[in-house]
């Protein structure tokens, strides 16, 4: 029986070439079937083990804990989403791909454990408009990555404006003082 729900994804890992955890979002799909792996302990023990069968195995996508698991390598940083065992491959492959294409461009093609560490911000929101709750929201690395820069671009607006009062709150205030010190 195909599986029709939309809660197409179980979890989303990035891991360094040691298998230590950069990133990881686990979904579950409430409110009958909670997260597949609903504790800290439970998350890095199949970590540990995603990180070692697929260093052995090499391939992008297999089985694993009864989910199917599809891989992207890039420097020194696994990409990894996992969707139930019945789930379309090819709408998974997709999500990833597309997740992994925008964060790659908003790293400027710089990805590595590093620049995934000092620009997690951006990792998380583009990971966030990609999947939501475990539903696949957007694949297109291209509006995925729009919709990071402009909640980037709105969060440096907010930050110039108030610095822009600051400076002019700052600036009143010295006019004023100048002002007072000349009639006295």
């Amino acid at each position: 029986m195909a599986n029709l729900s939309l809660y197409a994804v179980n979890a989303f890992v990035i891991l360094d070439a040691e298998g230590n955890r950069l990133v990881a979002k686990y979904y579950g799909r409430p409110p009958l079937h909670p997260s597949v792996y609903p504790t800290t302990k439970a998350q890095k023990a199949f970590e540990k083990q995603l990180h070692a069968k697929m260093k052995r195995s090499g391939s992008e996508i297999m089985l694993l804990d009864g989910r199917l698991v599809i891989s992207k390598v890039l420097s020194d940083v696994h990409f990894y989403l996992v969707g139930l065992v019945d789930e379309n491959e090819l709408l998974l492959h997709s999500a990833l791909r597309g997740c992994v294409d925008a964060i790659s461009a908003l790293l400027k093609h710089q990805v590595d454990k590093r620049s995934i560490i000092d620009n997690l911000d951006m990792v998380v929101l583009a990971l966030d408009e990609s999947i939501d709750d475990g539903i696949v929201a957007e694949i297109d690395s291209e509006v995925i990555q729009n919709r990071v820069s402009k909640r980037s671009q709105d969060t440096m607006d907010m930050s110039v404006t108030l610095n822009e009062q600051s400076l002019l709150q700052a600036y009143q205030q010295v006019k004023e003082r100048v002002a007072s010190h000349l009639l006295k």
